[in-house]
């Protein structure tokens, strides 16, 4: 039976939509950004034109389209599209789906997409009863998260699932989607006299930060703003009424510039989950710019955690490990100047503990690079892990654990014993130590490291010229 009253509801359920949802791309062509996955010869693009959609998690920052690019696949590839959020879908509610997309297969061979927002929610049960039916190919699944799915999704989830990121949309992407709503006469304000000044359209596009959702959302308050302050729309189509104009035609002449734009932006809530993706990009961006010595970018970033809550502690705690990691000998300072300020914001806290946090970044992204001491370890740890161990020469060990009795200068094979550095000349003896002929720390020719390196080159020239050359240790 034929809904008469279907057009209506459906006409005033668009009359409430936000710009944002009326503008949602519904075709490829129509889609802005995210080329890294979608442009020609790209694996996502190629799915869809050979309609080989698996399951697949889509995940990025809010406003990159993921929710738009999961419907527009469905159109695309012409499937059923069911919408739920993991967080509230229960397994009722999964059963449905699949058997709605069972019927569907069987009636007309439609195939479904699930698509499960905040898919990081999703839990062991549901999962459960959801997965066998994906992987017969009944039902699609495509989720969404702002989460890296690494971390914060089911590993079951994630192993059954192609991964995509979507990155936030350049300037030139916000301007060209706000410059669509603008003209869109059907979805947009094409049909208002509106006049949109340039660099009103350059401030959404960079204080959005790359969130497509958020830049339609300010130019829907800078037009309904200036509309309020103009003649209402009702007021005009009763004056021109009998002109034979219809009210979309009569609406007051709008004019936005850039300090309406500034005015219908405000700043953005900072995306922060101290366990999520921001907290390890954050960070991850903090250590990069202090090992690349750009102190500006290093306080810039530890601006951003802090005033998203992030723990000073934890900042702290990266800094000292950096310290070692990526200056260690090339400058001495370095790490107890770090121990300095774990200390310090570890006893004054926030507010005052970021200037402390400020002085010591600057400082380690100033400072002279060398990862020589770090690398040294991590060699010789591997060394010992696979299996290339070597035993404590016999004139080295602890003479009190000796079977022999306690003080009794040990000899090895060859007779060597023991030689206590601070009887030789110079306090240095020339000693086989390791049994072996190995060389871990490598010093670069930077700072402090390198009088360090000129110092060990020394002390190897000298202990060659010591020891014979049938003492030494195998190679």
């Amino acid at each position: 039976m034929t809904d008469l009253w279907a057009p209506k509801r459906e006409a005033a359920r668009q009359g409430v939509e936000p710009l944002a949802v009326r503008m949602r791309p519904r075709t490829m062509g129509e889609f802005v950004g995210q080329q890294h996955i979608l442009g020609p010869g790209r694996l996502l693009r190629r799915m869809i034109e050979a309609d080989a959609i698996t399951s697949i998690i889509l995940h990025g920052p809010p406003g990159t389209g993921k929710t738009t690019l999961a419907r527009v696949i469905a159109a695309q590839t012409r499937r059923r599209f069911v919408a739920e959020n993991a967080a509230g879908v229960g397994v009722k509610r999964i059963r449905e789906v699949i058997d709605e997309a069972t019927r569907a297969v069987e009636l007309d061979g439609r195939r479904t997409i699930l698509f499960l927002d905040e898919i990081h929610r999703f839990t062991r049960s549901q999962q459960d009863v959801l997965l066998n039916d994906v992987e017969r190919g009944l039902v699609t699944l495509i989720g969404a998260t702002t989460e890296n799915p690494l971390f914060a999704c089911n590993p079951a989830l994630v192993s059954r699932s192609t991964l995509f990121r979507l990155e936030p949309l350049s300037e030139d992407e916000i301007a060209e989607v706000v410059r669509r709503a603008i003209a869109d006469p059907e979805r947009g304000y094409g049909r208002l006299d509106l006049r949109v000044a340039d660099d009103a359209i350059r401030v959404w596009a960079v204080k959005s930060d790359g969130d497509a959702r958020r830049a339609l959302n300010a130019l829907e308050v800078a037009v309904l703003s200036q509309q309020n302050r103009a003649r209402s729309a009702s007021e005009c189509h009763a004056a021109e009424r009998h002109r034979g104009r219809t009210a979309g035609e009569c609406l007051p002449s709008i004019r936005i510039d850039r300090a309406v734009a500034e005015d219908s932006i405000q700043q953005k809530a900072a995306v922060y989950d101290g366990t999520g993706d921001e907290h390890y990009d954050a960070i991850s961006a903090m250590i990069k710019s202090i090992r690349g010595s750009d102190p500006d970018a290093a306080v810039y970033w530890i601006a951003r955690m802090l005033d998203a809550g992030e723990d000073p502690r934890f900042i702290a705690r990266r800094l000292g490990i950096l310290a070692s990691e990526d200056i260690g000998n090339a400058d001495p300072h370095a790490m107890p100047l770090a121990a300095a300020c774990w200390h310090l914001v570890e006893r004054v806290g926030m507010p005052e503990c970021r200037l402390t946090l400020s002085q010591c970044a600057i400082y380690l992204a100033l400072a002279p690079k060398s990862n020589a001491s770090c690398a040294a370890i991590d060699e010789a740890m591997a060394d010992v892990r696979e299996g290339r161990t070597l035993p404590v020469p016999l004139y080295l060990r602890d003479p009190n654990s000796s079977p022999i009795g306690d003080g009794v200068k040990m000899r090895d094979r060859t007779g060597e014993k023991y030689q206590y550095s601070h009887s030789a000349p110079g306090a240095f003896t020339g000693q086989d130590y390791l049994g072996v002929e190995k060389r871990y720390y490598r010093p670069t020719d930077r700072g402090d490291e390198q009088r360090l390196g000129e110092r060990l080159a020394e002390l190897r020239r000298l202990r060659e010229r010591i020891r014979p050359a049938e003492r030494r240790g195998a190679p």
